[in-house]
């Protein structure tokens, strides 16, 4: 395949994540289905937990997968799933469980599946942009909601709520198989013409491949988890209580709050290709080390924001920090544990991180309610990310060639491209 196809492949990797990141859009069915059949709003927002667990623990089902199937082959599954769970839920009228079943559990396994393929593709196809690569690729993800939102209020206002999920479900699996499609790995050794990596790159990658039996035997497997889960606790307890806090601390009408939040998932997708383009330029970890000092002085001084403004730039900034982790983090394992099984050894990551996603807004909200405030929830994010800065400071790069090993792979052919020899 030309080498300058790898730029199509991103195209359709991106298409692929937007295609998916339609989930984001849930919130617009909330309303509906409760007005519609009576269910609470607890009851209806569970459908959207319930695919987000299961995103966690399918991410990991698609990488192992990758590595005895083709990624077109895992893609196209993973479309299909998706997209038909979103299609059968338009027969679940009167039929909750249904709902839960249709679009929590297959188009929540459907997500996780497809996320990994296209992270795990173009890592490879970039080895001279790991960062801005992935970086683009969930910035995807984070953004599929600003098409499919207006889309799905279009429907439900013209063609009527349960046939909105067969239309759009119809479209995302269309959108989704028709990108997979590109989906394929380079062949084995390839790296971009004329590219040799510098030492810089070296000295922040490890010196082989590693299995995921091995990563998940180093400490630095589980720090970049704490490293990314840490930073999901923290920017999702801001986004997913954005509205609320912007009203209630800003003073900004339910009208404003929501066109706020609207900026605020723009910023998530920008922060996912910004601090990965910073980690590109710096390493990993100084890219992780200063998205963590700029959320820690946010949050110690987060409370005490009466300036709707400054309180909306605030919390642009958190999101931006928020999304930046998920640039960051597929690079950061592709270094560390090399290219080979980075979609097993990242996609195992996503499960610690669905966890932090439930646990981290859920006491977030607790403590609102508890307190009537929000400030000791923010004093305890504050001093939990005051500990984590030293995260990225101690971690490095496993090193030790395994005993027996002849022929440099992976991290190994990028070190043997740059050999004197």
């Amino acid at each position: 395949m030309p080498v300058l196809n790898r730029w199509w492949i991103a195209v359709a990797g991106v298409c692929l994540q937007m295609a998916l990141g339609s989930a984001y859009a849930w919130s617009v069915f909330r309303i509906p289905l409760s007005k519609e059949f009576g269910w609470s709003i607890s009851q209806v927002t569970s459908t959207f937990l319930i695919s987000w667990f299961f995103l966690g623990v399918a991410a990991f089902i698609g990488g192992l997968w990758m590595k005895s199937r083709h990624p077109r082959v895992v893609a196209m599954t993973a479309g299909l799933l998706w997209g038909g769970g979103v299609f059968l839920a338009s027969f679940s009228a009167h039929k909750l469980w249904w709902l839960y079943l249709t679009y929590g559990v297959i188009g929540g396994i459907g997500l996780g599946m497809g996320y990994v393929v296209p992270i795990t593709v173009l890592v490879k196809w970039f080895p001279d942009r790991r960062g801005f690569i992935t970086g683009l690729a969930v910035a995807g993800f984070g953004t599929g909601a600003l098409f499919s939102a207006p889309a799905a209020g279009w429907l439900i206002r013209h063609v009527g709520l349960m046939p909105t999920f067969a239309y759009l479900g119809a479209a995302y699996g269309i959108i989704a198989i028709a990108s997979a499609s590109f989906m394929q790995f380079p062949p084995e050794g390839w790296v971009p013409e004329g590219w040799t990596p510098t030492a810089k790159h070296l000295s922040q990658r490890s010196d082989r491949d590693y299995t995921l039996g091995e990563a998940l035997g180093t400490w630095q497997w589980w720090a970049i988890c704490l490293l990314m889960s840490v930073n999901t606790m923290s920017g999702l307890s801001i986004i997913s209580q954005a509205s609320p806090i912007l009203q209630e601390m800003g003073k900004a009408s339910a009208e404003t709050a929501a066109f706020l939040v609207g900026i605020v998932a723009i910023f998530n997708g920008v922060g996912r290709i910004f601090w990965s383009w910073v980690s590109d330029l710096t390493s990993r970890k100084i890219a992780f080390f200063l998205m963590y000092l700029v959320e820690v002085i946010l949050f110690w001084t987060y409370h005490s924001i009466d300036s709707l403004p400054l309180l909306a730039g605030a919390t642009f900034l958190v999101a931006m920090c928020y999304g930046g982790a998920y640039g960051i983090t597929p690079a950061f394992a592709a270094d560390f544990f090399g290219p080979r099984e980075v979609g097993s050894i990242f996609g195992l990551m996503m499960l610690p991180w669905a966890f932090a996603a439930a646990a981290g807004p859920y006491e977030f909200a607790r403590l609102r309610e508890v307190n009537g405030n929000y400030t000791q929830a923010l004093y305890l994010i504050a001093g939990v990310m005051t500990v984590a800065l030293i995260l990225p400071v101690l971690i490095h790069p496993p090193q030790g060639r395994k005993r027996g090993d002849e022929r440099p792979t992976g991290a190994g052919l990028e070190a043997e491209a740059i050999s004197p020899e």
